[in-house]
């Protein structure tokens, strides 16, 4: 799993004043927490762009005024009506430490029932898991090359070696559903397959007639 480089400043105090200046100067308020000590400090906002604002998933090397430490993003919290982000919570990776986090869910080869007019569905973005930050994978691949109309592929049916994945096992995670274009193609083609075997039928008469004299 790839690093994500971040700076941050050491928080002088604590609290609701402090935090809401941070924000006017376009700083997000920050902790850390997991290791032997509990860090508050503040990062430049737009330093955000490479680690929250993207479909990646990656671990953190924070440098808090030249202290180094090795996180994964933890939770964050969004202004309910800007969606700016107002707080970020970090987990400090700990040797032989398991973690959990949230793996985007991706899709790799052509689904026979996609090309027959089906319709690919991805049912859940993203997946929790919980293991060793090493064993984690930059996403979940799901190969859907098998899969033909009213296939499904459920939690349970994926298996990743040194990792459990902690959503309920009966929820679907990918599907091809069946979409009106492969409803009316079905009798289509029925129609086309039986036309040749009635026109054999009616000529099959004519062909046994008695020759005329």
């Amino acid at each position: 799993m790839k690093s994500v480089s971040i700076s941050g400043s050491p928080r002088a105090n604590v609290g609701k004043t402090d935090a809401k200046a941070l924000r006017v100067s376009k700083h997000v308020p920050c902790v850390l927490y997991g290791g032997k000590e509990q860090v508050h400090f503040s990062v430049l906002s737009a330093d955000f762009k490479n680690l929250i604002y993207t479909p990646d998933v990656n671990t953190v090397n924070l440098d808090i005024a030249g202290k180094k430490y090795h996180a994964i993003v933890q939770e964050t919290q969004y202004h309910k009506l800007t969606d700016h982000l107002l707080h970020v919570d970090f987990l400090e990776i700990q040797p032989n430490k398991a973690v959990v986090m949230s793996l985007p869910v991706k899709t790799s080869g052509t689904s026979p029932g996609v090309r027959n007019g089906g319709k690919l569905v991805k049912k859940s973005k993203t997946l929790r898991v919980k293991g060793l930050v090493e064993k984690m994978p930059d996403a979940i691949i799901i190969p859907i090359d098998k899969m033909e109309i009213g296939n499904s592929v459920r939690v349970s049916d994926l298996k990743i070696e040194g990792l459990t994945i902690l959503n309920a096992q009966n929820i679907t995670v990918v599907a091809v559903e069946v979409t009106r274009a492969a409803v009316e193609e079905a009798p289509k083609a029925t129609t086309a397959a039986a036309a040749p075997a009635a026109a054999a039928k009616a000529a099959a008469p004519a062909a046994k007639a008695p020759a005329k004299k």
